[in-house]
């Protein structure tokens, strides 16, 4: 099983790529992974919007039947 992930703005910049594909099997399993492999998500990433599949979720959000999840700052204007 692996889940894209999606990258934008300063998430993006921070991990050094757009995109990946992951394995992990929860959010919160793949929260921890990430900041290992990229650790200037560190700072960015408790501050980030998470969207599996085009909805908002929680760290306990299992990844298993996961397509695709967004990683997204908070962004400035409207």
């Amino acid at each position: 099983m692996t889940t894209r992930v999606r990258y934008f703005a300063a998430a993006a910049e921070a991990a050094g790529t757009d995109a990946e594909d992951r394995g992990e099997h929860s959010l919160e399993q793949l929260r921890a992974a990430v900041v290992v492999d990229h650790p200037a998500l560190a700072n960015i990433l408790p501050r980030c919007a998470v969207m599996v599949d085009g909805v908002r979720s929680d760290d306990d959000r299992p990844l298993d039947d996961a397509q695709l999840i967004d990683v997204l700052p908070p962004f400035a204007g409207g």
